[in-house]
């Protein structure tokens, strides 16, 4: 009887210990997960690229902002839905534009995206 109270004390013990374990595990990965929002930093990713070359003198950029308090183009704030989404048509001139889209985060670090166009509008025939 006593060697079976032994036994008994010690899985529990062990079960208790495993329980702490699990616990401190998931507790772990819990804030490693939540952690990589932080680590990222802010992205911008365009939706359907545009070409370089535009016969069109109307472009519009759309795309998503994740992990941001800020989104410029060109300087101007552009404006995100709840989803980190946003669209601006740009109005080109003749001939060569560099666009530059700059997110910001909230612990001030920054990312950019830069594209180049060249208006060349439609020859009439």
């Amino acid at each position: 009887m006593g060697r079976r109270l032994v036994n008994n004390l010690h899985t529990h013990q062990i079960v208790r210990i495993f329980l702490i374990l699990v616990f401190v595990c998931s507790a772990i990965w819990y804030f490693l997960f939540q952690a990589r929002i932080f680590m990222d930093g802010p992205e911008i990713t365009l939706i359907n690229e545009p070409d370089t070359l535009q016969h069109s003198q109307t472009v519009t950029l759309e795309g998503v902002a994740q992990n941001i308090v800020s989104l410029t183009l060109n300087g101007n704030t552009l404006s995100t839905d709840e989803e980190g989404r946003f669209s601006r048509a740009l109005i080109l001139p003749e001939g060569y534009t560099v666009v530059t889209l700059t997110a910001k985060d909230r612990y001030g670090r920054y990312t950019s995206l830069e594209r180049e166009f060249v208006y060349s509008p439609a020859k009439a025939l």
